[in-house]
C-alpha cells in the first residue's frame, strides 16, 4: 500500500463525489449551470470539495455525474489558450487560480443514467477502484465542512479501529428530521468525539431520534460497502440508500465509527446555505474580510430599502 509522507499507511487514494443531482432548488439557473459549479464567493463548490480531498491525501477523484453534466468534469481540464492569454496580459494571480483545479487530483467520471439514490451512485464507482484499494472516501458536494481536516481525523480512526468511519455534526433536536441520525456510544479509550455506531435512523421525528448527531456528508468506507449495497433492497422510488448499506454492515459486525465535527457545515445545495457559506468564506479571506465586514455592519445598521 502507498504511504503518506509520515510513513503511515494511507487509508484511501480515491475520493468519490456524487454529482448527478438536478439542482432543482437552484432553478432556473441550473437549466444551464450545474449546481456544483455555482460559486462560493469566487470558487465553485466542487473545487472546494476537491481541495479538501487532495489535502487529506487523495490523488484521484471519481465524479458520478448524470447525462448532460459533462461541464462538471470539464471544469478540471486545463485551458491552455486562456492560460496563455492571462500570462501575456500579466494577470498572474488569475492564472494561478485558473491552474488550481486541474492540478489538484486526477479526475475520472462515471455516469449514473437514472437517479436511483446515493447508494446507487456510490456503487457506480466500484469499477474505477484499483484492486488494492481497500477503502475510499465519499464527499457530498452539497456539504461544505469547515474548517477542513475532518478527513484526516477519520483516516486516523480507521487506522486504529478498521472498518468504516463517518462524519457527524451536532444539530438542534428540532432539526433532526432533516438528517440521517446516529445511534452511537463512546469508543473505548478514544477521544470523546470518536464514537462507535450501533445504528442509523433516516430522518426521524425529534421524539424518536437516538441522538442529535447527524450525518455530515463525509464517509470513509471500507470496500465491503459495495457487497452491502448489492444485497440491500431498494427503498421508496426504487432508490438504494447508503445508510441502509451501512446499517447492514453494522448488523454483520463490521466496525463503524463516527467523528463528531465541531466546526461548521453549510448545505450549499440550497440558496440559503450557499448564501451562508459565501458570507462565511468571505469573512475568512484576507482580500475580502475587512471591506466585507465593514459593509455588512453598515448594511445591517441602515434601513431596508
Amino acid at each position: 500500500m502507498e504511504t503518506t509522507s509520515s510513513n503511515v499507511p494511507r487509508q484511501f487514494r480515491t475520493a468519490v463525489v456524487p454529482a448527478a443531482g438536478l439542482g432543482t432548488r437552484f432553478l432556473p439557473t441550473t437549466k444551464a449551470v450545474p449546481k456544483e459549479l455555482l460559486p462560493v464567493v469566487d470558487t465553485p463548490g466542487i473545487e472546494l470539495v476537491a481541495e479538501e480531498a487532495a489535502q487529506a491525501g487523495a490523488d484521484r477523484m471519481v465524479l458520478v455525474t448524470a447525462p448532460g453534466k459533462e461541464s462538471v468534469a470539464a471544469y478540471f481540464a486545463e485551458e491552455r489558450e486562456l492560460e496563455s492569454l492571462l500570462a501575456r496580459r500579466g494577470k498572474f494571480d488569475l492564472l494561478e487560480r485558473l491552474r488550481n483545479a486541474p492540478k489538484l487530483l486526477d479526475v475520472d467520471t462515471v455516469v449514473q443514467q437514472r437517479p436511483l439514490g446515493l447508494g446507487h451512485a456510490v456503487l457506480q464507482a466500484e469499477s474505477t477502484l484499483a484492486a488494492d484499494e481497500s477503502a475510499f472516501v465519499v464527499l457530498l458536494p452539497d456539504d461544505l465542512v469547515l474548517p477542513s481536516g475532518v478527513l484526516e481525523t477519520m483516516a486516523r480512526v480507521r487506522r486504529r479501529y478498521g472498518g468504516s468511519v463517518l462524519c457527524a455534526i451536532d444539530v438542534p433536536r428540532e432539526s433532526v428530521s432533516a438528517y440521517g441520525v446516529f445511534d452511537a456510544v463512546p469508543a473505548f479509550g478514544a477521544d470523546p468525539d470518536v464514537l462507535r455506531v450501533n445504528g442509523m435512523v433516516e430522518k426521524p421525528i425529534a421524539a424518536d431520534a437516538p441522538s442529535t448527531l447527524a450525518a455530515a456528508g463525509r464517509y470513509l468506507l471500507d470496500r465491503a460497502v459495495f457487497d452491502a449495497l448489492r444485497a440491500i433492497e431498494p427503498g421508496a422510488g426504487g432508490e438504494l440508500q447508503l445508510t441502509d448499506a451501512i446499517a447492514a454492515l453494522i448488523d454483520q459486525g463490521h466496525p463503524v465509527h463516527v467523528v463528531v465535527h465541531r466546526g461548521r457545515r453549510h448545505d450549499i445545495g440550497n440558496p440559503m446555505g450557499l448564501l451562508h457559506a459565501s458570507v462565511d468564506l468571505a469573512l475568512r479571506r484576507e482580500e475580502y474580510a475587512d471591506t466585507f465586514r465593514s459593509w455588512l455592519h453598515s448594511r445591517l445598521d441602515s434601513p431596508m430599502l
